[in-house]
């Protein structure tokens, strides 16, 4: 998953960066509002974990722009102003979820996996394609009932294709999805990534199917030898 996290405070910004990304997501972080205002714009995110005192526009106003334009971007406000009155002002401007700090990074980590989990589940807690399951929000897989282990850079890239299941994805659309601002990835990393994802689902009913020119297929049928030699699109 692909998270915008607006936030000043340089020290509670690195400890939610790192809390997202040893779960594997890939973070966008902006330190003012208009900052995240032109993420918001220009690129497409899975969720947005927004303060509210942010310098330059508050983060009232980057989630009141954010609904104006529609679309249902999972927002979880973490902020220092408490009170009843508040909150209820935040959750009917269209935030998700209120957090007050300072927070456990335990039930921060909760609170992102249940937002994740009703945005990109439709509300189930699981995926299934052939014999393969996938829990996004726990970052598991399985064959059936046997573990499958998985790097976050491949559980990335499986996440990524398993939500567009039904569509093709393209190298593009990969790329940003498992990269933050602060990581490259290459087209042979990409090409690396995708060899060995399919290598691990080898036996799982499920493959990755290069369509050529266009990108790649998550499909529930064994993976061609020329897939599994890990052709770029």
């Amino acid at each position: 998953m692909r998270i915008l996290l607006a936030e000043d405070d340089p020290s509670i910004a690195e400890g939610i960066c790192a809390s997202l990304r040893h779960g594997g997501h890939a973070v966008d972080h902006v330190a003012s509002g208009s900052l995240a205002d032109n993420a918001l714009h220009d690129h497409n995110y899975d969720l947005l974990v927004l303060d509210l005192g942010l310098p330059g526009l508050d983060g009232s106003e980057v989630l009141r722009r954010l609904r104006s334009r529609g679309g249902g971007l999972p927002v979880l406000v973490v902020t220092a102003r408490d009170g009843l009155p508040e909150r209820v002002r935040v959750l009917d401007l269209g935030a998700d979820d209120y957090l007050v700090k300072p927070f456990a990074l335990s039930e921060f980590e909760a609170r992102v996996r249940a937002l994740l989990r009703r945005a990109n589940s439709q509300g189930m807690p699981e995926l299934q394609l052939g014999r393969l399951r996938l829990d996004l929000p726990g970052h598991r897989v399985w064959i059936e009932q046997t573990p499958l282990e998985l790097t976050a850079r491949e559980f990335g890239l499986l996440e990524a294709l398993a939500l567009r299941a039904d569509r093709v994805t393209s190298r593009p659309q990969l790329i940003e999805a498992l990269c933050d601002w602060d990581q490259e990835l290459t087209d042979n990393g990409l090409d690396i990534a995708i060899h060995r994802l399919r290598r691990k689902l080898r036996g799982s009913g499920t493959g990755v199917r290069t369509i050529r020119g266009l990108g790649y297929l998550l499909e529930e049928a064994e993976p061609s030898a020329e897939d599994s030699a890990g052709d770029p699109a």
